[in-house]
Formats: structure tokens, sequence, C-alpha cells
């Protein structure tokens, strides 16, 4: 069943986003060659406990995976994409990490990603990167009232081809509210015109992902880490969007200067 939400439940879920934004930008400036995934992992947990969050991920145990998953963030490193358990990993000049995390505050849940260069940037990664934050971006413009989901899906699946990349369809965006997974399934690529019509109170989590070369995967031994089939580098972003009768509003924007969560001083429009 897929709930709307009314405008003070949006509200509420970007206290939550504002939190998530605040952190994953704070993370994306903490990483640095030499530091270790679980030093990421141990500061996201300091965090959380700190405002008095809950992590979406911990305990989480759906039908992939081996056991329940017993951290904070998915970080997954280079031609790791999706759902990377944290481990002992120290982080090298040019690796390309993918950061997801998702949080619960006061019974509202947010979700969102981005993929960050550690050191030197090369040209390829930055442009598997941006395709996906122009995905994203696309995704959201998308994600208005009266429009259909497949109208969210072919705007990402648009932006991939443009680029050059393949789409694989077996992960993708969901809706979010109460608990991180909800109704609908929100495909990275698909037909225009087509599935559920837009309402105002829906949120989603859209989250484009790619591979440079490829769009088949394979999984880790560790039941959890998903990488492109090929060795390929990947890329993942993701925010949470509300549909409301003014246009998307996205609830996990990152602010423009990073800043510690709960500090707004020096906080300004989010870009990214």
């Amino acid at each position: 069943m897929i709930e709307l939400k009314s405008a003070q439940e949006i509200d509420r879920m970007a206290v939550t986003g504002q939190f998530v934004g605040e952190l994953l930008a704070e993370l994306r400036e903490v990483a640095a060659v030499g530091v270790d995934l679980m030093d990421l992992e141990h500061h996201a947990r300091r965090r959380i406990k700190e405002r008095g969050a809950e992590s979406c991920y911990w305990d989480y145990t759906p039908s992939f995976g081996r056991g329940p998953f017993r951290n904070v963030l998915c970080l997954s490193v280079n031609d790791a994409v999706l759902h990377g358990l944290p481990h002992r990993y120290a982080l090298r000049d040019g690796d390309l990490l993918s950061i997801d995390m998702a949080v619960g505050i006061d019974g509202w849940t947010a979700d969102s990603a981005l993929s960050v260069i550690v050191g030197t940037p090369s040209p390829d990664d930055l442009k598997l990167i941006e395709a996906t934050e122009v995905a994203l971006e696309a995704g959201i413009a998308a994600a208005r009232a009266g429009n259909q989901l497949g109208d969210i899906s072919a705007a990402i699946g648009e932006v991939a081809r443009r680029y050059g990349y393949r789409v694989n369809n077996e992960f993708g965006g969901h809706g979010i509210g109460r608990t991180m997974h909800e109704a609908p399934h929100v495909p990275n690529d698909g037909r225009p015109g087509r599935g559920m019509k837009l309402k105002p109170g829906l949120t989603l989590a859209i989250e484009p992902w790619l591979c440079q070369s490829t769009d088949r995967i394979r999984y880790d031994e560790d039941g959890w880490t998903i990488r492109s089939a090929d060795g390929s580098r990947t890329a993942h972003s993701e925010h949470t969007v509300a549909v409301t009768t003014d246009g998307p509003q996205v609830l996990t924007r990152r602010p423009r200067h990073d800043t510690r969560p709960g500090d707004r001083s020096g906080q300004s429009t989010a870009t990214s």
C-alpha cells in the first residue's frame, strides 16, 4: 500500500533529511587518502547517536544479504556500487567511494547517497559521477504531481544513455516514509507515461547508479556488496524527494558549505 504524507508529515521527514544531508556532506570531507572505511563507519555511528537518530541499516535483513547488516553506512569502493559492507580498508589515491545512509528520527526516515573521488580524480570517474548526479536531478524534475512513475524512470535512463552508460534495473529507487523501503519501486529506466500517477504527498528515494562499461552485477561472498560484473568503476547518487503541489521537494539536499549535523551556522543553499 502507498501512503501519501500530509504537509506536516513531510516537514517531519525534512528534519530527518536535513540531518542525513549534513552528515553525508561531513563524511565526504572526512574521506581522504589513508582514512579507513571503519573510521567513516564509526564517525557516522557517533553522529547518529549524538542526534538521537536510529540507523535504518542496523539489523536490516532483506531477502538478499548474509545475515543482518550490522553497520550504519554502505561504503562501496571502485567497482563496488551498492550495499558495500564496511571493513578494514585504507582509502587510496584515486579511489571512487560511494556512501549511502538512511536514518529515522521520531518515526520518519530519509535516505541519500553520494559518490566522491578520494585524492586525484580521473576524467572517466568524474564523468561517471556527473552522470549519476545529472540523472538524479532529471528524475527529481520529473517527480511532479500529474506525471507518472515511468516519467521519473525514463528521465533517469535518458541521461544515462546520453552519457554512454547502460542501466541495470535490478535495484532502483523506492517509496520511503515511516520505513526505509515502501512502495512503489522506482526503476532507473522505463517508458514515459506509464505506471502510477504521481500525487502530492508521495515520498520517494530516487537513486540512479551506474557502471562504466556494463549493466551486469555480481555479489561478493559477504552476500551484501554488489559490484560491476566486469570490474569497471561505479557511482551512485540518491535523494529523498516529496511530490508536492508546488513541485518536487528534495528533503536531503546537502549544504553548499559542509557543517556538522545540527550546527546551522554557515549553512547556505544546497546544491548537491
